[in-house]
């Protein structure tokens, strides 16, 4: 008999569980190949585009279960108390090599500040955001850390041509506002959003901002949480 009842969301989701795993056990396995073979790797502009890919496609699967499992009424934050500077750069460092292979210089300007957030969320916010300013910076990038009127604001800036006006943007996304024409970008934005609005502090929310100026001049990507 034809089981009629299969829930194929339930299934999607299980293969992209198994395909975001073993995508991230191929980027281990890419960053000891580099470190093995630094010489003759560093400067391959295959290997690189090779480990880029590979990263953004991890990237991309870690938030398509983020939203599966919000539109399953299933994604919280669990809050914790982080050490900022070095969240950033536990963050920065599994990009180093990579970053190292382009030639793209990076940095880390956070204020010595404690924030209140759920690391699991924000690492996959920050890793695409960080993706994403690899693929369109010039030559540099850089996170960023502050308190602002009682919110902890991150930031990742480069030095690229920055984001179009149709994406310049404060607040939240609603997924029927998201264009798909722009490929991943908008699936990582609308992650992002949901993850700052997951942030709560009495009647205030998390959000995000996208525009273009900064210190290097290009797009300039911010989450807000209070």
């Amino acid at each position: 008999m034809t089981d009629h009842n299969i829930d194929f969301s339930m299934v999607l989701a299980s293969a992209v569980h198994d395909m975001k795993n073993s995508l991230g056990m191929l980027l281990n396995t890419l960053d000891e190949l580099r470190t093995e073979h630094e010489e003759s790797l560093s400067g391959s502009s295959k290997f690189n585009m090779l480990q880029y890919e590979a990263e953004r496609m991890h990237n991309d699967l870690v938030q398509l279960l983020g939203i599966y499992r919000l539109g399953e009424n299933n994604l919280s934050a669990h809050i914790d108390e982080h050490f900022v500077p070095d969240f950033l750069s536990e963050h920065m460092a599994r990009h180093v090599p990579l970053l190292d292979g382009l030639g793209i210089d990076y940095a880390i300007e956070a204020d010595d500040i404690n924030g209140f957030f759920d690391d699991d969320l924000l690492t996959g916010v920050l890793n695409n955001t960080i993706n994403n300013a690899i693929r369109y910076t010039k030559t540099r990038i850089r996170l960023t850390a502050r308190e602002q009127d009682g919110y902890l604001v991150l930031g990742v800036e480069d030095d690229g041509t920055g984001y179009p006006e149709s994406m310049q943007h404060t607040g939240t996304l609603s997924f029927k506002s998201l264009d798909f024409n722009s490929g991943s970008t908008s699936l990582g934005l609308f992650f992002a959003s949901s993850v700052a609005k997951l942030h709560t502090e009495g009647d205030r929310t998390g959000s995000i901002t996208l525009h273009n100026g900064g210190k290097y001049g290009g797009g300039v990507f911010e989450i807000w949480l209070p």
